[in-house]
């Protein structure tokens, strides 16, 4: 996994979760202060249970590779867990309907249209396991599919932040960037010239640090781009949002975004 590089700067302004065609306890203890907590299991390297909320192309590609790499995966999509026979029978997942694909889950992937997510289910995430992960992948795209979003344009609030006040759990953004077809066919082993890096965005410094590692697993570098307030930097129209590259330029893609939203993501 890159070393940390935080880029915050306190701004909260401003592939895809959607399908389209664009960038969208276990072992060991960690030390916080005098406090030592133990680690999740993606950090230690464990197999878990991990719940997938969309099924289109980031959610089922990351079905393909997480169910690879032998974790146990549910997925769910709107349309209900008969739609999803066919990913079930190629990968070994479990369908579920959205409300119950959190259930034991120790990381849940939301990667669903961020129009949608408000209306996910309360108590959504009742039964998951404890110190459960969220990785949400969404991006805010007004024009082509989720309409005017007040808060995210007006109020400023970061993509993510919308989410998380909707998902009602503390968040990590990933993968938002990422081209669908990238999380099979490009993943590297550790030190590989070309292994790809991805932003990871965060406010719970534990959880960025799993998903961090599960990243790492997946074949993949990252590169710790901040608090949830910073996420701007890896919006869409940003420098770093849809880049193939590895750690040095996406840290310099980072460095150089801009929180000016750009005319083809405003509402």
């Amino acid at each position: 996994m890159a070393d940390s590089v935080w880029l915050g700067t306190g701004h909260s302004n401003g592939g895809s979760a959607d399908g389209r065609p664009v960038p969208g306890m276990h072992g060991g203890s960690r030390w916080f202060g005098l406090h030592a907590e133990p680690d999740h299991p993606a950090r230690t390297g464990e197999l878990m249970k991990i719940g997938i909320i969309g099924a289109g192309n980031i959610g089922g590609n990351l079905t393909r590779r997480l169910t690879a790499l032998g974790h146990e995966v549910s997925v769910a999509n709107s349309r209900g867990p008969e739609t999803l026979s066919d990913l079930a029978k190629e990968t070994g997942a479990t369908p579920v309907t959205v409300a119950e694909a959190a259930r034991g889950a120790e990381v849940v992937v939301v990667t669903i249209p961020l129009k949608n997510v408000p209306e996910l289910p309360a108590g959504l995430f009742d039964g998951a396991a404890e110190d459960f992960v969220v990785i949400e992948t969404g991006n805010y795209y007004p024009k082509q599919r989720d309409g005017r979003i007040a808060e995210i344009e007006d109020e400023g609030l970061t993509e993510s932040r919308w989410s998380e006040r909707h998902i009602g759990h503390r968040v990590v953004k990933a993968f938002n960037g990422t081209y669908a077809e990238d999380i099979l066919d490009r993943h590297r082993p550790a030190g590989d010239p070309d292994r790809m890096a991805l932003p990871v965005a965060g406010d719970d410094e534990a959880a960025k640090q799993a998903v961090r590692a599960l990243i790492d697993a997946l074949g993949f570098d990252s590169v710790d781009a901040g608090g949830l307030d910073d996420s701007w930097r890896q919006q869409p129209g940003t420098p770093v949002y849809g880049l193939r590259a590895g750690t040095g330029a996406v840290v310099k893609a980072l460095a150089e975004a801009s929180p000016v939203r750009t005319a083809e993501f405003k509402g």
